[in-house]
């Protein structure tokens, strides 16, 4: 009998220490199995904040203003520099029209426009080198003229600059022509090709035993 219970209490020993060991086992992954969730649920729910909260917002909207500032500051060193970055003039973007004005009075000449037909700023001075007719020589620069013709006049596209021919008709052994050709100056006073001057008016013939030019203004010469 004594031996019966050894044994008896015995098993229960073992048995208890088996169910103490298969406790623990459980109750580690039991832990291990809320951990890995907590942390599945963390990133679930960083990856399911809305872009629209308050930080998220601050940083998207100062990154989409970031572009627009910067363009904005582009169109307007552009805007300023449009004047400043012009090049010259040349006749292909240029339309020149001339009418004869005052003939056979005082005061006779052909007035000069100059037009920029080009999509860009450009620039004239000095005054034009004119040939009247099919003269090859180059009229002179009027000494009676107002100061200032070296400064550059700036076109913006359709914008117009005016010049003279003065005319001096003494009624005998003088020219007679109804058309001109003109060129550009640069800076360096130097002449681009010359080009044929349209005519317009009733009165395009006109004639003169002298001329000479009037540098480019914005305003017209002789305008009374």
């Amino acid at each position: 009998m004594r031996t019966s219970r050894i044994r008896t209490a015995a098993l229960a020993t073992v048995t208890a220490a088996l169910a103490l060991g298969l406790t623990a086992c459980g109750g580690g992954d039991s832990d291990g199995d809320s951990k890995a969730s907590g942390g599945e649920k963390t990133a679930a729910t960083a990856q399911s904040r809305p872009a629209s909260n308050e930080d998220g917002k601050g940083g998207t909207e100062q990154a989409n203003s970031a572009p627009d500032k910067a363009s904005a500051g582009s169109d307007e060193v552009a805007s300023k520099d449009a004047t400043v970055g012009a090049q010259q003039c040349v006749g292909d973007e240029m339309l020149v029209t001339a009418v004869h004005r005052f003939a056979g009075q005082q005061g006779d000449h052909l007035l000069v426009t100059a037009s920029n037909q080009g999509s860009k700023p450009c620039w004239v001075t000095s005054y034009p080198a004119v040939r009247l007719g099919d003269d090859s020589l180059e009229l002179p620069h009027s000494k009676k003229d107002n100061p200032g013709g070296d400064k550059r006049i700036t076109l913006q596209p359709g914008g117009k600059v005016y010049s003279a021919v003065n005319l001096f008709d003494y009624n005998s052994r003088h020219q007679t022509a109804q058309g001109l050709a003109i060129a550009l100056r640069g800076a360096d006073g130097h002449e681009s090709p010359y080009y044929s001057v349209v005519m317009k008016g009733q009165k395009q013939q006109f004639s003169w035993n002298e001329a000479d030019v009037l540098n480019w203004n914005t305003e017209k010469p002789y305008d009374f």
